[in-house]
C-alpha cells in the first residue's frame, strides 16, 4: 500500500482500517495501529518533501537569473528571504487553522 494513494488527510484512517484484513486475533489490532502509526509517519515526510520542493522551485523562479558556479550576495539574500517568508506564511496559516479549530 502506497502513502500517495491518500489524497484527503481526513480520510486517511479510514482507507487505512477499511484496507486491514488480518483476521480476528486480539493481536491484530495492535498491528493495526503500528502499520497506521508508520503510514502516518511517511505521509508526514513526504508532505515535507513536497513543500520543500515547492519553495525551492519557488524561490529559484523569482531569484535566480543565471545560474553560475556560485551565488551573488544580492542571489542569496533574496533565496534566503523568499524561504523565510514562504515558512513564516506556512506557520501563520497552520496556527490559524488551529485557533480556528479549538474554538
Amino acid at each position: 500500500m502506497h502513502v500517495e494513494k491518500f489524497l484527503h488527510w481526513e480520510e486517511f484512517p479510514e482507507k487505512v482500517n477499511s484496507k486491514m484484513s488480518f483476521g480476528g486475533a486480539s493481536n491484530n489490532s495492535q498491528i493495526d495501529r503500528k502499520l497506521q502509526e508508520e503510514l502516518i509517519a511517511e505521509d508526514q515526510k513526504q508532505r515535507f518533501h513536497s513543500q520543500i520542493h515547492a519553495f525551492t522551485d519557488m524561490c529559484w523562479e523569482k531569484c535566480v537569473d543565471k545560474p553560475g558556479s556560485k551565488l551573488d550576495g544580492k542571489t542569496e539574500t533574496c533565496l534566503v528571504n523568499c524561504v523565510e517568508r514562504f515558512l513564516d506564511t506556512n506557520i501563520f496559516i497552520a496556527k490559524r487553522f488551529a485557533e480556528k479549530f479549538k474554538g
